[in-house]
Parts: C-alpha cells; structure tokens; sequence
C-alpha cells in the first residue's frame, strides 16, 4: 500500500471513532436527564398528621387549685394502757383484729386488789362501829347534863369524840371506794370501736402504771395534715374540696380519685417554715358499697397528694406535653400554611381535668391555633404537612397576650 492510501485509511478510521463517540456521550446525557427530570418535576414530601395529633387552641374552664400532700391518720385514736401494775392476763387480740367500744381487750391479776378492797371494807365497818359507840356515848352525856349530873364539859368532849369517829369513817368509806375503783382498773376496755393498730406486751408479762397495752383506730373517719405556703394558704377556705390519690394507689377506688373536705384551717403558721396547716376530712360515699371499698384501701400513716380546688377560671388551655421544653424558653409547634412554626410561649395555672394535665397559655399564640401534640414530637420550622380534610390549616393569626 502506498504511503497516500494508507494516510487515507487512518484518517477514515479517526473519522468513525469521533462519530461514534459523540453518539456515545449524547447517549449519556440525554439518559442522566431523563433519570433527573422526574425528581425535579416531583411535589415536595408533607408529613402525614392525624386528627388527633392537632389540638385547637381554645379557651376552656380550668379549675384552679393548690397542691397538696400529706399523712393519712384517724380522726379517733387510743392507746389502751395499764391503770394499775401486775401481771396481764386474757389478751387475745392483735393487730388488725376489730374491737368494740366498752370490749373488754385483757386484765391485771387481780388477787391484790380484791384483798385490799376486803381490807378497806372492814376499816370501814370498824369505823362505823366506833360511830355507833361514840353516838350512844353522847347521847348518854347529853341526857345527864340536862338531868345536872355531869358537867357541860363531859358534853363537849363525847360530841368531839363521835365527830372523830364520824370523821374517821367517812375516810375509811373514801379508801373502800378507792380500792373498789383499783379493782375496777384492773379490767382493761377499749374506748371505741376501730382495729387494733398495734400490739405492746403479751400475756404473763408484768406491767406497770401507764404502760401501753394496744394502740386502736378508727378507720371510719379519717383526716389528711396538710402543710400549705403562706401564698397559698390565704386561698383556702372550709368546704373547699380536694381530689387525692394514695401513694402507689389510684385512689380509693380503681382509679377514682379520694374526695376530701377542708374541716380546719390553723390561725398561726409553724415556726421556722412558716407552713399553715390545714385539715381535710374524708369524705364518706353515699353509697355503702363504695364507702366500705374506699375506706377498706385507707391505711394510718399513708402518703397522699393532690390537688385542693379552690376556684374556677376561663383561659387558654392546652395538654401540657403540648408545650415543648427542649429550648432556652419553653414553645408549642404550631401549624401555619400547612408548615411547622415554633411559637414561644408562656404558661401559667395547671389543672387536672379528664385525666390529663392542662396549662394555661398567657401569650405567645391566639386563639384558633392548630398546635401539635406533644407526642408528635421536635420538628423543624418548615416541615411540610398534610392535615386530615376535617381540619383546615388557615394561617394563625398574629401572636397576642392574654
């Protein structure tokens, strides 16, 4: 092949190889924008929301009140104690066991007493037969000055011997009476119906003056101390009422909450703390049933809390896990041209109501806010959203204080 031949083959060959790379690139190109096009053209994603992950921010009626905690005890209580020493004898109950008012619970051996009481009885009967003789004594006197035999003196002097002896008996009757009431105390009653809350001796045991023998309650009425702060204190009255719970309990009941009645309010605060103290009374259920189960879960000594209503208001209310805490100052997410926006807020009365704790909003957002539930959790300002077609995102209106 000559050298013109050959430098021709060579430039045909280049000519092909360009063509066919540019048909190779336009290829590639036209491909990425088909694999681009449908992600440009496509809508921006929104996050799905429930009815029930929206709240409207609406005004409602919060009942105000003042937290409150406290022991549980009896308004009736006793401890049985021991009148006089011995050896104690027929105690049979013990702790939880039910007593009646005037039961007898035990005794002091009384084998002493009886003895002594026999002793004051006689000192008695011996001094009233020295009344006797001293009474015959003086009327004899008596008879023989008014006849002139004897002087007036013998008179006076048998008159002061039968007040002696007058004297004398009445004090041995006083010691028969005595030692009848030393008698009496070696029978222990209880002084009113409960349960026996806590067992001191046993039987055989020798007991002293004062010694503590049962401790008993009664669990039919029962009242909560209350220590409440000055500021809080001067909005208590008597009548207010108060929902408690039992400490590890739902209440009195399942889950239905104690009903208790401010009785008392101290007129001076402690020293030192400057607490109030303030009694609440439980209050018994009109229904027999319901009372017997309600006080069946009362214990002495049981640690409640709640809350003491002491009025009403009309605000702005939301769930409280509404109100976000995850920033410097406390906000809710609220929904505006279907977006997330972050609103600060500030809250002010809680209340208990329907199971759930609400917050007053003072400002921060208006009325007719759509703001998320607590539970929807953080999202960024922006997020789109999709509402369910019964709520209607309407831009919120400015921000205003209430």
């Amino acid at each position: 092949m000559t050298p013109k031949k050959r430098w021709a083959a060579w430039l045909v060959g280049a000519l092909v190889l360009a063509l066919l790379g540019t048909a190779i690139g336009r290829a590639v190109l036209a491909r990425r924008a088909a694999q681009q096009a449908p992600t440009a053209a496509a809508a921006p994603l929104a996050m799905e929301i429930g009815a029930d992950e929206v709240w409207p921010l609406r005004r409602q009626i919060l009942v105000l009140g003042v937290p409150v905690s406290g022991t549980l005890r009896a308004v009736q209580s006793a401890s049985i104690k021991a009148r006089v020493a011995g050896e104690l004898q027929g105690l049979t109950l013990r702790e939880g066991d039910s007593v009646r008012a005037g039961q007898e619970v035990a005794h002091i051996e009384a084998l002493e007493m009886q003895a002594r009481l026999r002793q004051a009885q006689q000192q008695a009967q011996a001094a009233q037969a020295q009344v006797d003789i001293s009474q015959r004594q003086y009327d004899n006197n008596r008879a023989l000055v008014e006849q002139g035999f004897i002087s007036r003196t013998a008179l006076d002097t048998s008159q002061a011997s039968l007040q002696a002896a007058q004297s004398s008996h009445q004090a041995a009757l006083a010691a028969a009476a005595v030692s009848h009431k030393s008698l009496a105390d070696t029978v222990l009653r209880s002084p009113l119906s409960g349960q026996v809350a806590q067992r001191w001796v046993q039987n055989g045991e020798r007991v002293g003056v004062d010694a503590r023998i049962l401790d008993v309650v009664d669990l039919s009425h029962m009242e909560v101390e209350a220590l409440l702060g000055p500021a809080d204190s001067v909005r208590v009255r008597v009548g207010q009422t108060a929902q408690l719970q039992v400490e590890g309990h739902g209440g009195g009941t399942a889950d239905s909450p104690i009903i208790a009645t401010v009785a008392r309010i101290s007129p001076s605060a402690q020293a030192g703390s400057r607490a109030v103290p303030v009694y609440l009374t439980i209050n018994a259920s009109a229904d027999a049933a319901t009372a017997h189960s309600t006080h069946s879960a009362l214990r002495q000594g049981l640690f409640v809390q709640g809350t003491l209503e002491t009025g009403q208001a009309q605000v702005l209310a939301l769930p409280l896990d509404a109100v976000r805490t995850d920033k410097p100052t406390p906000y809710v997410q609220i929904v505006e041209n279907n977006r997330v926006q972050h609103r600060t807020v500030q809250t002010g009365t809680r209340s208990q109501q329907g199971g759930q704790t609400l917050v007053a909003i003072d400002s921060g957002v208006a009325e007719g806010a759509l703001v998320l539930a607590g539970r929807v959790g953080p999202l960024p300002e922006g997020t789109a959203l999709r509402l369910p077609p019964a709520l209607t995102a309407t831009p919120a209106p400015a921000a205003a204080a209430h």
